[in-house]
């Protein structure tokens, strides 16, 4: 459910939960869509993740590969929506993520007029806002050649382009800042500080603490799709730093491990009861 939040709130996220089906062959997916029984197994990408975001809040999500940070920005962002819970979300969103919502085939200018004829501008607008998108993607030799071509820096940077450009309320970075040229990164940086003082509301997932450091006002922590903690930079960023280290130190096998009993605690079979 998305309406409109209390005006100080940016965003309220209440038990927001998303779930998957995983299936261990093609038989038994044909299975579980034609039969009344219940095959395969559940993955809990999110489970019951609550927070609410002031307007202004720049929130680092923190946590290793497959804890629910991209799944958690998708949500925000409407790409995709929450199996269960509710998502309440005070303007506009957009999410800059490494080819999200490109298509490959398109040229440059074709995916720019493209995404904003979805976000309801008029071609009269879009013509007016070109020139200044493809002047900050830096992409003006390439942008009429079709993006599959592009190397994931180019798209980064067109689809950061694009998305501030059309100046949303609330806006998802992820990951977008680790690819690309340093000039580019400080120039985007430089942008979201802008966003900052406008008092819009940002959500940053990336793997640098030192951007995070530099850029973010609070911290959410994922743990195998649980929220592990949730606050202000600082206090939430000295645990996680711990607990980095001490992952950091475990042998090859032991991170294995590590990962395969958050994958068990994600996962159940859709045959077994549920736990209370």
């Amino acid at each position: 459910m998305e309406e409109g939040a209390p005006m100080e709130k940016a965003v309220i996220a209440k038990n927001v939960t998303k779930k998957y089906k995983i299936y261990e062959s093609q038989s038994e997916r044909l299975k579980d869509m034609l039969l009344p029984k219940s095959y395969g197994e559940e993955f809990y990408a999110l489970r019951n993740v609550s927070f609410e975001a002031e307007k202004g809040d720049i929130i680092g999500l923190l946590g290793v590969n497959g804890s629910g940070k991209s799944t958690l920005s998708s949500i925000l962002a409407g790409v995709v929506p929450p199996s269960d819970g509710e998502l309440i979300k005070n303007g506009d969103s957009a999410i800059i993520a490494v080819s999200s919502g490109l298509d490959l085939k398109l040229s440059g200018r074709e995916n720019i007029e493209l995404k904003c004829l979805m976000l309801g501008f008029s071609k009269k607008q879009i013509k007016e806002m070109e020139s200044d998108i493809i002047e900050f993607s830096e992409l003006e030799a390439f942008i009429d050649q079709p993006v599959k071509s592009y190397s994931s820096g180019m798209k980064a940077r067109l689809g950061f382009a694009v998305n501030v450009s059309i100046d949303p309320d609330i806006l998802i970075i992820d990951e977008a800042l680790s690819v690309g040229d340093r000039a580019f990164a400080k120039k985007s940086l430089d942008k979201m500080r802008e966003f900052k003082e406008q008092g819009k509301t940002m959500f940053f997932v990336s793997h640098s603490i030192s951007q995070m450091k530099e850029f973010c006002t609070k911290a959410l922590w994922l743990e195998f799709g649980e929220k592990k903690d949730y606050g202000p930079l600082e206090e939430v960023l000295k645990d996680y730093e711990a607990f980095l280290e001490e992952y950091n130190l475990l042998s090859k096998q032991k991170k294995k491990e590590f990962r395969e009993e958050g994958f068990r605690k994600q996962s159940r079979k859709t045959s077994e009861p549920a736990s209370s």
